[in-house]
């Protein structure tokens, strides 16, 4: 069974179930003991911490391994902004940031800081220029990811860390979706990563602070890991993460170049075989193996049932597979279609036939959640009935409103006015979505009760 959602979590690369398996043998005592076992496990902690260093670039005394990459966000969020509090309480961040940077930017705002979101484009990136907009004399850190974890674009690091720098303020990175692909460019202050992203073990983290950078470590101290991560460490796992890091960056650049022909192919061929879909993220900044694209007029959690069912493992940020029912922040923020959304991120080792049998079986399965919800294939041609039409949407859910206002655009003559009365969060981006999809205009949007009400002007 094909397994395409890597940018989750990365298959155990055979380079960690090696050194795991040999460090459960020799890495079981406590490094921080000077008898045998001890001195033993401290050799492997100490080659493990110097491989990291290695790879992400940094001194082996400014790397400590956590128990996890959400635990590294949340330890260097912390402790820049406690190491900077004389600056100030100014926290920026972007507005795609993984979860765990926007929950440290929440505790942050609720304990009486501030939090600056710069937006993004369509594709998902940051201005350069805009960040530095955002910067102020009261900034006491900055955090920006290396690449985003559901579209896959890549962000100017280098060039934001410049403007970083010429304000004085220090520059957290999230390269978690990125570190195993390479180093991260550019003069960065914190970074932190996940090895279960490039196939190394879960629970294993890195924070790395560069000398020099204020940085208070919150909560009770701890002698270990310089006291930036607390408790005695699975040192088997962080051996076999370091190992694997090692091992996949040695491989990086050919693997890189070979998925991201495979990629291509898909983000070529979806937009041929799969009617009204629209592939999001930068088609050439990007993670070599990763595209996302969304499909109108689709049921996100359905499709993907369909698609595992077909023996196809994928993930989505379509509200429909929320509970929340609302849609992924990553596509809210790019103001792009967020219904039947589908994340393809390619592991390791990924054949041409695998691809080509995922495209073969992507659009019958379109297909069929499209017959489920009663879409047609072609929206029926009728002459006009009314200048302007209402329809009531309310209570029903993605991707029903939309599924309604193009059922709703033929009636009205070229010019004419639908509106859309829906109390689902998700309407407020799908339907401006649709509109620059089919080429109509959306005219914004009116309280409507407990609802909203949605307008769209016929142009075609």
């Amino acid at each position: 069974m094909p397994y395409f959602d890597t940018a989750s979590a990365a298959p155990l690369h055979p380079v960690a179930r090696q050194a795991l398996q040999a460090a459960l043998d020799e890495g079981w005592a406590d490094p921080a003991r000077l008898y045998r076992e001890g001195r033993r496990a401290r050799l492997l902690l100490d080659a493990a911490r110097e491989a990291a260093a290695e790879a992400v670039g940094c001194r082996a005394d400014e790397l400590v391994f956590t128990p996890s990459g959400t635990h590294a966000v949340h330890a260097g969020v912390a402790g820049a902004l406690a190491g900077r509090r004389r600056v100030g309480g100014h926290l920026v961040v972007s507005a795609v940031e993984h979860n765990s940077v926007l929950h440290a930017a929440e505790a942050h705002a609720a304990a009486g800081g501030t939090v600056t979101e710069v937006p993004v484009d369509r594709f998902g990136a940051v201005s350069p220029v805009e960040y530095a907009s955002s910067l102020s004399s009261t900034t006491a850190l900055a955090c920006l990811q290396s690449a985003n974890h559901e579209v896959g674009t890549v962000q100017p690091v280098a060039e934001v860390a410049g403007h970083c720098a010429e304000a004085g303020v220090p520059l957290l990175v999230d390269a978690a979706q990125s570190l195993g692909w390479g180093p991260v460019e550019g003069a960065w202050s914190v970074l932190t990563a996940s090895a279960h992203k490039w196939g190394g073990p879960p629970g294993v983290g890195l924070l790395a602070v560069r000398k020099g950078v204020r940085f208070a470590p919150q909560g009770p101290a701890d002698e270990r890991e310089s006291g930036r991560s607390p408790g005695f460490g699975n040192l088997p796992a962080v051996v076999a993460a370091a190992a694997s890091l090692r091992a996949v960056r040695a491989e990086a650049d050919a693997e890189a170049a070979r998925l991201r022909v495979l990629v291509d192919r898909i983000r070529r061929r979806v937009a041929r075989l799969v009617p009204d879909v629209e592939v999001v993220g930068h088609a050439d900044r990007r993670l070599p193996h990763l595209v996302t694209f969304s499909c109108l007029y689709v049921d996100g959690e359905t499709l993907l049932h369909e698609l595992d069912r077909a023996g196809w493992s994928v993930s989505s940020g379509s509200s429909c597979t929320s509970s929340t029912l609302t849609p992924s922040h990553v596509l809210r923020a790019m103001g792009v279609l967020s219904e039947g959304n589908v994340r393809v991120s390619l592991p390791r080792g990924t054949t041409a036939e695998e691809v080509n049998g995922f495209l073969e079986v992507l659009p019958r399965a379109v297909a069929g959640v499209r017959a489920e919800l009663g879409v047609p294939e072609a929206v029926p041609s009728a002459p006009p009935v009314a200048e302007s039409v209402e329809v009531d949407a309310l209570g029903l859910r993605c991707p029903q409103p939309v599924i309604e206002l193009a059922r709703a655009i033929v009636s009205v003559p070229v010019g004419g006015t639908v509106t859309v009365l829906s109390d689902d969060e998700v309407a407020r981006l799908d339907i401006p979505a649709w509109c620059a999809m089919r080429g109509h205009a959306y005219l914004g949007e009116t309280p409507h009760g407990d609802a909203v009400a949605y307008r769209v002007r016929r142009a075609v």
